[in-house]
């Protein structure tokens, strides 16, 4: 029999879900199959009239997926829903800064780039003469892979909004107040927690990402320790450079691929936007904006699923997946639209007054379209004749193609897959079978107004049914686009100039301060100074750091809310 490339012809093709009924086949709960399907029902099944469901999860799943280790995005949509495993591989460096020269005997944090660890390499409260003229900077190298845990979002932004529900749950199963003084009892109850699973460390992010590390004594080696000028000593204003040049270096991974020296195993991944694991957030989130989502009102019967599921995928065989690079394909798909849908958004709002010129900006408009569904031009695919007033039925195999395209073959796949495949399988299908359903619609819509150049071509264009279609086409763009709400398309526009960078508020600049986040001073406390400074001296120091340079700090009302870029000077004096 020939393939269905060499008969040009294919019949219609369908998602059939099925749930928990599969699990005593051993398909598990996110088992999606395409089946050929023939006949009215099949047409029915893939109308381009037919929106997602609005519960559905695949675009929220497909984007926080995507963004995984992304600065940019996960500054913008600070509540994280995904929890990782992941390596830190051999020969990577990590930087500590502490206010004297004995290693770290507990839990405590690191950083990837030395422009963050430099931030707590100071001396706060009371001064002990041994450190006048500085602090201690460590430098470790880690000498074996070591085994992490990602919790994607701000998830080390100390504010109470839901930053760091998902580590809370994890450990505690209710969500913490978000308040700094939570922050060592949490490190350690993660690693009593990952004691048990050979996890060496948990990764989060603020101004720029973070390891929590468990126990320096294993997995890493010394590289050097030295005692360097402090960042709130001589010359003037090396505090505000250094809280600066900590975003800066965070933003060296604002976008695809991320931070590369942190190296995600997909196949475990763990998301709260997974409906079948966690369907106790579906009606939460109902009508709620994407920044509003978190994961506090999870119910305790989805909190177990989550961690069993979690507890599962650490101890895993390493054998089991299908190999399909994920992390790449998801890439692929946004490569291939996310600068084509920027760039009809644009037509679509150049100003037209002129006969000449709306007819130009729907002729660009709709070559975009074409572009975009070339490879999946069908020769069957024809408008029939006469075209008018006939249903969109004939452009069905080209929306099927689309939508497809990337992810038919892996039916075959399917029993080698893991439960997290199955997730960000269905969420690609997903998110492409809407994207080709607008775009489709939108250049059949352009077929049948006559400005396609191949189809239905018209000498004379009714103008008052051009204003219809850019108006429809608008519509339709500006449905999708919220939808999928990719992180790539905020930018600062205008771009910034060579001495400004592009910046979104980051957790501490700017923010309010969370609740019960009044930490003794050493000053006015009858605290063992070694115990204080043991418990939380990081955060005295983040809290400082963010104080001494409120004078430069200017947002606007409620923007740590709401986050939108803008641009900031890259040299003094600096305004966030």
């Amino acid at each position: 029999m020939r393939s269905c490339v060499q008969q040009r012809r294919c019949s219609g093709l369908r998602y059939v879900l099925r749930l928990e009924q599969n699990q005593s086949r051993g398909q598990g709960d996110n088992w999606h199959l395409l089946n050929t399907l023939d006949g009215a029902e099949g047409l029915k099944d893939w109308s381009l009239d037919k929106l997602p469901n609005p519960n559905a999860t695949d675009h929220l799943v497909f984007e926080t997926v995507h963004s995984l280790l992304q600065h940019w995005p996960n500054t913008r949509m600070r509540n994280g829903h995904n929890i990782v495993p992941g390596t830190i591989p051999k020969g990577t460096l990590l930087y500590h800064g502490r206010d004297n020269n004995k290693l770290p005997a507990n839990p405590d944090w690191f950083s990837a780039d030395p422009e963050h660890s430099y931030s707590f390499c100071r001396k706060r409260g009371i001064v002990n003469p041994d450190h006048l003229q500085g602090c201690w900077h460590l430098t470790l190298a880690t000498i074996r892979p070591l085994k992490v845990l990602y919790f994607d979002g701000s998830s080390a932004a100390k504010i109470p909004s839901g930053t760091m529900d998902t580590q809370d749950l994890l450990i505690w199963g209710v969500p913490g107040s978000g308040g700094m003084t939570e922050e060592v009892p949490r490190i350690r109850a993660l690693c009593k927690w990952g004691r048990e699973f050979d996890v060496d460390g948990f990764v989060r992010m603020e101004m720029d990402f973070e390891i929590m590390l468990c126990d320096i004594s294993s997995g890493l080696s010394v590289v050097s320790f030295l005692n360097i000028v402090r960042p709130d000593s001589d010359p003037p204003n090396l505090s505000v450079l250094t809280l600066f040049e900590t975003i800066n270096a965070g933003s060296w991974h604002n976008r695809f691929p991320g931070e590369t020296r942190i190296q995600l195993d997909l196949l475990g991944l763990v998301s709260f936007y997974d409906t079948q694991l966690v369907p106790s957030l579906v009606p939460i989130r109902a009508g709620q904006e994407r920044w509003d989502h978190r994961v506090a009102n999870t119910s305790n019967k989805d909190i177990s699923a989550v961690k069993s599921r979690l507890e599962a995928t650490l101890t895993r065989p390493a054998d089991i997946s299908s190999r399909i690079d994920w992390k790449t394909l998801i890439q692929v798909i946004v490569d291939r639209f996310a600068e084509r849908l920027e760039l009809t958004r644009y037509l679509l709002n150049l100003p037209a007054t002129s006969l000449e010129e709306i007819i130009d900006r729907a002729n660009k408009t709709q070559a975009q379209l074409r572009v975009m569904l070339t490879p999946y031009f069908h020769l069957s695919a024809v408008p029939p004749e006469p075209l008018e007033n006939t249903p969109l039925d004939w452009t069905i195999p080209i929306y099927k193609y689309c939508a497809t395209t990337h992810t038919s073959f892996m039916e075959i796949l399917l029993g080698s897959m893991t439960e997290s495949e199955k997730l960000i399988l269905q969420a690609i299908r997903g998110t492409s079978r809407e994207i080709c359903r607008v775009v489709t619609k939108m250049w059949a819509t352009g077929v049948y107004a006559g400005i396609d150049g191949k189809f239905n071509v018209k000498e004379s264009l009714d103008v008052a049914e051009l204003h219809r279609l850019r108006d429809t086409w608008a519509e339709d763009l500006e449905r999708l686009v919220a939808w999928l709400d990719w992180s790539v398309w905020v930018k600062c526009n205008p771009a910034c100039g060579p001495m400004e960078m592009c910046f979104l508020p980051t957790w501490p600049v700017g923010f309010p301060g969370a609740p019960n986040n009044r930490l003794p001073h050493p000053l006015d406390s009858d605290t063992p100074q070694e115990r204080l400074f043991d418990f939380d001296s990081r955060h005295i120091v983040k809290r400082d750091v963010a104080e001494e340079v409120q004078i430069t700090v200017r947002p606007e009302p409620n923007q740590w809310i709401r986050p939108h870029p803008r641009c900031i000077d890259r040299v003094h004096p600096y305004e966030f």
